[in-house]
């Protein structure tokens, strides 16, 4: 878990107007908050936010916030909790984080990563990944990049489920342990099959074309 310093500017007005107003200024709106903070609104230099976040694309960061507010400064620690983009450009328009202690457990999500080929893949089935992200418990600095999981060994028709995990040191899995993170399928299983409303329609469709020619 790597650590990144990030100086912000603590604001008192808040809304849509003032949000747009500091985005066309080069920033971004911004709030930080935590299980012993209230709600703090924060104004940050976009750029410096996006480059930091490409540097270190794929990787968890903790930032250490100087904020600024009317000539004092204060620090937090925090990470990102939420980035919400614009649906066309991708373009960040406002970001949550969420303060912490190195002391003190946080649950995150965090992504899995496939390791390996499996078997299964060399004799023409197919990895499905039903889900993507876990939901751990630890402290912050153990925080991982990913879950990786070996995948070599699964033939088709295996599954990996959360209880198939490794017991990871200082790290807990909150989801179920029946959770199912990703299958080995045969090409005929991806085949969709026809839905019983598809069927429908279709049976729909020929009693109407019946119907015409008569």
């Amino acid at each position: 878990m790597k650590q990144v310093e990030m100086t912000v500017q603590v604001r008192e007005k808040t809304g849509k107007e003032v949000a747009r107003k500091l985005r066309r200024q080069g920033l971004l709106p911004a709030i930080i908050y935590g299980r012993e903070t209230e709600n703090i609104p924060l104004a940050v230099e976009a750029n410096e936010l996006k480059k930091i976040l490409f540097r270190h694309r794929g990787e968890q960061l903790i930032f250490n916030l100087n904020l600024k507010n009317n000539g004092s400064e204060s620090r937090k620690m925090a990470i990102v909790k939420e980035i919400q983009a614009h649906p066309v450009t991708d373009e960040p328009l406002h970001v949550d984080f969420y303060e912490v202690s190195l002391e003190r457990e946080i649950e995150v999500e965090v992504p899995v990563e496939i390791v390996g080929k499996a078997k299964g893949m060399e004799r023409g089935g197919i990895l499905e990944v039903i889900t993507r992200e876990l939901t751990i418990s630890c402290l912050p600095m153990a925080i991982p990049n990913s879950i990786k999981i070996d995948v070599s060994s699964l033939d088709i028709g295996d599954s990996f489920h959360v209880e198939d995990l490794p017991a990871m040191e200082g790290i807990r899995v909150l989801d179920p342990p029946k959770t199912t993170i990703l299958t080995i399928v045969s090409p005929e299983e991806e085949e969709e099959a026809p839905t019983e409303e598809a069927l429908e329609t279709e049976v729909i469709a020929k009693g109407k074309k019946k119907e015409e020619s008569e």
